[in-house]
């Protein structure tokens, strides 16, 4: 009863019990003080709110290479409301120069170390609240993990899409000028003179790639769950408008530390759910789906693929971006960006009017929002009759496996063809290189999980040539490992239990008979029972790729991909 009487007491007075007094109030914490006016902090300001801003800024990630100047507009911010800011830096890891070699093991693996690290930064030194600066893929949603652990004040700022690449008056994005452009060359549709024209063109400026990927799916999703300012997903990172949500969001988070309004407070079983509804009407990455999971898992909020299942089969697909349509994420914005989607999915019985970081509901947030329906489709009005993802689930993927519908033609939504195996991705290319696949086949790339990769290497590479060369409608790709959100063609990722962990897709042969039903939700192998067990008998134990380094340590720990990757 005291403790409820004071607690209240606090509320009415604004008298708040920050963490950062623990580093800097009472005769013992003079060595401390000391070493905070080592770093210019001014005893005027010491009793002020400590905000970290964890930064991920560098200059070799183009998602990231303009955060110096947030950096300063969040301190600025910060300072004007009263705050005290501190930068600190987290690694990030651009998935698009990762890809397709070794390095894209660490890309998945890089969401635990930067929640690893944003954690350790504001416990060992008594953050009252956090900026977190973020963009790209995995970064994000280490953010909201690494927020959800700690429960101090907290708002994500993302940096913001780059703008369109333009050539020869023709849009251009990442993804289809130049990783699509290698299946085109490939298949001698340019020259190369042409794809180094594409490869100068297709990224014009600092920012996430801009269709529907999943550094954009993620921003998206975060500004839907309510840990973002309105429009901070879609502003362009190049536009004065995202310089103004960072210095916004600077101010707010001091406001926040003086109301104690914490991430548990808008990260919530409600919240979560809405972000799932919004991934369904966007199409967005079907990494998203591994976030989600991970981010539920950390703030022990009951949600699962059954929840992906379920408001699947009730929602239908209001958005169509890049990759699977011509308009980008700047076009997206300037049909009105999430608010103008948040308008729409009050339409929507299961969409929840929730409380967000502004301290203000949804509802509230978007009065007066303006849309453009030919892009932001109503409810009524949807872009096809298919959620953007889907869950699909049969003798191969018993736990599940991972669709982006909206990236699939919907001549292709049943298919049925013969399997090609690979137990690697690098294989994988040597075969679609060497012009060893077919109209007809299934390509079935295996021991590419979360545990036996290990780090769940995303298969952009054989996607987008397939794509480039013409074959995306007539030849499918299964796979224990991942996708880039930039996937488009009849791609199922996510298979689970992965091979490693003795999944069906270990017993795979050539030849075999795979069929893939996108309206039925399902992934088979048809092959008899009987066959599978005799091949089960003969199965190798699998063994660790890697013996040491992180890698190695997050291969052992790592739990499979329906429960997020989670370690």
């Amino acid at each position: 009863m005291i403790k409820v009487l004071f607690t209240n007491y606090c509320i009415q007075f604004k008298i708040y019990i920050v963490k950062s007094d623990n580093i800097k109030k009472g005769i013992s914490r003079a060595p401390h003080r000391s070493l905070l006016y080592a770093t210019g902090v001014s005893p005027k300001v010491i009793d002020r709110p400590f905000i970290g801003i964890a930064s991920s800024f560098t200059d070799i990630v183009p998602g990231h290479i303009g955060m110096r100047d947030l950096e300063r507009q969040i301190e600025k911010g910060v300072h004007s409301a009263g705050g005290q800011a501190f930068i600190f830096g987290v690694p990030v890891v651009c998935d698009g120069i990762a890809m397709g070699h070794e390095g894209m093991r660490y890309s998945l693996p890089s969401r635990e170390l930067i929640a690893d690290c944003v954690e350790t930064m504001a416990n060992a030194h008594q953050l009252d609240g956090l900026v977190l600066l973020t963009n790209c893929d995995k970064v994000t949603p280490a953010m909201l993990i690494a927020a959800s652990r700690l429960n101090i004040p907290s708002i994500v700022v993302t940096a913001g899409p780059m703008m369109d690449g333009e050539c020869q008056q023709n849009k251009l994005t990442m993804i289809k000028g130049t990783f699509e452009g290698i299946g085109r060359y490939r298949a001698g549709q340019i020259t190369e003179d042409e794809l180094t024209e594409l490869e100068l063109k297709s990224c014009p400026s600092a920012g996430s790639c801009q269709g529907m990927y999943t550094a954009n799916t993620m921003a998206c999703l975060t500004e839907v769950m309510g840990m973002s300012l309105p429009e901070c997903a879609t502003a362009l990172a190049s536009s004065s408008q995202k310089r103004r949500i960072a210095f916004e969001s600077g101010m707010r988070v001091v406001e926040l530390v003086n109301e104690n309004l914490k991430p548990l407070d808008i990260i919530n079983r409600d919240s979560l759910r809405n972000a799932i509804i919004a991934d369904l009407c966007l199409g967005g990455s079907t990494n998203s789906v591994l976030h989600l999971l991970a981010i539920a898992n950390t703030a022990e909020i009951d949600l699962s693929l059954s929840d992906f299942e379920e408001l699947g089969s009730k929602i239908k697909q209001t958005v169509k971006l890049d990759p699977s349509a011509n308009p980008t994420m700047t076009d997206f914005h300037n049909a009105g960006g999430v608010p103008a989607l948040l308008k729409t999915l009050f339409d929507i019985p299961e969409f929840t009017d929730v409380k967000t970081i502004t301290g203000k509901k949804i509802s509230e947030n978007i009065k007066g929002v303006w849309s453009d329906e030919s892009l932001v489709h109503p409810v009524s009005s949807p872009v096809t009759t298919q959620p953007g993802l889907g869950v699909l689930y049969g003798n191969l993927a018993h736990d599940g496996a991972v669709i982006k519908i909206s990236g699939v033609d919907e001549s292709c939504y049943y298919f049925k063809g013969k399997a090609k195996v690979f137990d690697t991705e690098e294989d994988s290319m040597n075969a679609l290189e060497n012009d060893e696949i077919k109209e007809g086949d299934v390509i079935v790339i295996r021991y590419e999980g979360p545990k036996g990769s290990p780090g769940m290497r995303e298969m952009l590479a054989p996607t987008s040539f397939l794509v480039g060369k013409g074959l995306g409608k007539t030849v499918a790709l299964i796979t224990d490992g991942r996708f880039s959100g930039g996937t488009r063609g009849i791609c199922v990722g996510h298979i689970c239990p992965e091979a490693a962990n003795d999944g069906n897709i270990a017993l795979v042969e050539d030849g075999d008979i795979i069929e893939i039903d996108i309206p039925n939700r399902k992934l088979n192998l048809l092959v008899d029972e009987s066959v599978l067990a005799k091949r089960r008998q003969v199965l190798k134990p699998f063994e660790l790729k890697t013996k040491s380094g992180y890698l190695s340590k997050y291969s052992k720990l790592v739990q499979d991909a329906s429960h997020g990757a989670i370690i």
